[in-house]
């Protein structure tokens, strides 16, 4: 039947590559095998089951059929968009903005928004893979800078040639950044490195329209939320200052473990503006009409109890010393077997560089252990991997290294 569909659509891949590589690791360990299974971002506890927050749970049994049923507003309900940006932000409401199926909704809203089809996305590599599925579905492509190395600085000019290539290709610029907590590497830009990338973005700006989206999903989950909040304070800085439409794209599901309620928001907390409101708007209603109102009704009833709101950050505290014990076991292992180490800031991944073809991931796969594939490297979820499966992982690892 493929003839039905427009050339365009033939021959895509049926499923995701990460849940794809997910299911094979399930079967795999149904089938009797030994599985250390590193793709899905999903936080699963040391017995293997994924990890849901009880505090979210109890606001969820909660709910009344009336914050349930009923249509949200297309744009979303206004005090779900004003406290989740006041999460991030304490102090600020959602000027401009509306509600979205996750942070992937807001994402693929954003390249209909600021670009036309034919433009390119700006994202730092190595990303998230879904972001070029996600830009590919708004008929944009995806092109990446590099995302610094460990304890070296970012590569402005790589930034620059890359940005200012876009720029005058196309006439403006539209920037995804996953930071803090940046998957798939698990650190976060520096204080320098995103007063630069600030300042290269400033001066783009003259030159055309220039928007930052913040793609924000694991900042809870750090031993150090002072580096979040310096972070989401630089930004806002940038935010303020005007020259830059900055915004968020903002997602209950790590932060709520909230995966399938699919909630979340496109934010744009310091620009008041009627068109970019009625924009955002009109693209709802034409992708997905109304964003699920249980999420939205979920994060209102969390935020405004005291009980449930601490309860909240104390499961986050818990599990942000779990995900740190588990990045110091595999930073060991892996050193106790003579390969570099990790460094790990916050978020559920880390990353390995140097897989060119993934050919180091289809090898690991074939001893049982499963990771993501990237073009700079594989990725590897600390959020599943337990502590006591790193010195296994790191032996496989220097196994397969061996043979690449």
């Amino acid at each position: 039947m493929s003839e039905h569909l427009v050339p365009s659509r033939r021959g895509l891949p049926g499923n995701d590559p990460i849940f794809a590589l997910d299911a094979e690791a399930r079967r795999r360990k149904l089938a009797g095998e030994t599985v250390v299974n590193a793709t899905l971002g999903a936080l699963t506890g040391d017995d293997g089951r994924l990890v849901i927050l009880e505090p979210v749970m109890r606001a969820w049994a909660d709910l009344t059929p009336a914050e349930v049923a009923p249509y949200a507003p297309i744009a979303g309900d206004p005090a779900f968009l004003d406290a989740l940006v006041a999460r991030h932000w304490p102090g600020e409401a959602c000027r401009s903005g509306c509600a979205t199926p996750g942070g992937s909704g807001a994402l693929g809203l954003s390249a209909r928004a600021f670009l036309e089809p034919g433009m390119a996305v700006l994202a730092a590599g190595p990303c998230w893979g879904p972001y070029r599925t996600l830009a590919g579905e708004a008929g944009c492509g995806l092109v990446t800078a590099p995302f610094p190395e460990p304890g070296r600085p970012l590569d402005l000019a790589a930034w620059e040639a890359a940005a200012s290539a876009l720029l005058a290709r196309q006439g403006r610029l539209l920037v995804w950044l996953n930071d803090p907590c940046h998957n798939p590497t698990g650190r976060s830009l520096s204080a320098a490195d995103r007063q630069a990338l600030h300042g290269l973005l400033e001066a783009l700006a003259a030159r055309g329209p220039a928007t930052l989206l913040l793609d924000l999903a694991y900042q809870d989950y750090t031993p150090d939320p002072a580096h979040v909040r310096a972070a989401l304070d630089d930004h806002a800085r940038l935010g303020r200052a005007g020259r830059v439409l900055a915004g968020a794209c903002l997602s209950l599901s790590k932060a709520l473990t909230l995966y399938g309620g699919r909630g979340g928001a496109l934010a744009f907390p310091w620009t008041d503006d009627a068109d970019l409101r009625a924009a955002l708007g009109a693209c709802c209603r034409g992708l997905w009409s109304n964003a699920p109102r249980a999420p939205q009704a979920v994060l209102l009833r969390l935020l405004g109890d005291p009980a449930l709101r601490e309860a909240l950050a104390a499961a986050h505290r818990t599990w942000s010393e779990i995900l740190r014990s588990r990045a110091a076991a595999l930073d060991a292992a892996m050193r106790a077997e003579g390969l570099d180490g990790i460094t790990w800031q916050g978020g559920f991944f880390t990353a390995l560089p140097g897989d060119p073809g993934g050919s180091l991931a289809a090898r690991l796969k074939d001893q049982g252990v499963f990771v993501v594939p990237l073009p700079e490297g594989m990725r590897v979820g600390l959020c599943a991997l337990r502590a006591d499966e790193a010195p296994s992982f790191a032996r496989a690892l220097k196994a397969a290294s061996s043979l690449v």
